[in-house]
């Protein structure tokens, strides 16, 4: 799922280089990219999702800013969501998109030490999707000032 994202998002990233001349002048240039994942969890199972994101997903995020992989991570909750909106916003901040042999690398490494596959890692996602349901995900990009 990650791979497919970070394949997304660097066809996107590259697009978004390929400005005019122009854009030299900009007062900003493209800072680090902020991945926004938007979740919906069922009545009854917030305590589900909490020890998730407090066991597996803070893990997995620990570990990434470790290697530097990642900036930085952060949940967000909507605190009086209307019908459709998430109850939480999953906030991670790349410094870069890695190209397909190092997200390889990475992944690898990532299943080693969750002492993990891929095939277990979907398995814990369709069991969470029996409480929780992924609205959309969303990859912004920070402008830096530069003058």
């Amino acid at each position: 799922m990650k791979i497919v994202r970070f394949a997304a998002a660097a066809a996107a990233l590259s697009l978004a280089f390929a400005m005019p001349a122009l854009a030299q002048e900009l007062p900003v240039k493209a800072g680090e990219l902020v991945e926004v994942g938007m979740i919906k969890v069922d009545d009854g199972h917030f305590a589900d999702y909490a020890m998730f994101l407090g066991d597996q997903w803070r893990k997995d995020q620990d570990y990434s800013v470790k290697q530097g992989w990642i900036s930085s991570y952060e949940i967000l909750t909507n605190e009086f969501p209307r019908a459709g909106e998430p109850d939480f916003y999953l906030i991670t901040r790349y410094p870069s998109i890695p190209d397909a042999a190092e997200q390889k690398k990475r992944q690898d490494a990532y299943l080693a030490y969750m002492q993990s596959t891929m095939q277990k890692m979907e398995a814990g996602s369709a069991d969470r999707a029996k409480y929780r349901k992924v609205l959309g995900s969303m990859l912004l990009r920070k402008w830096v000032w530069t003058k």
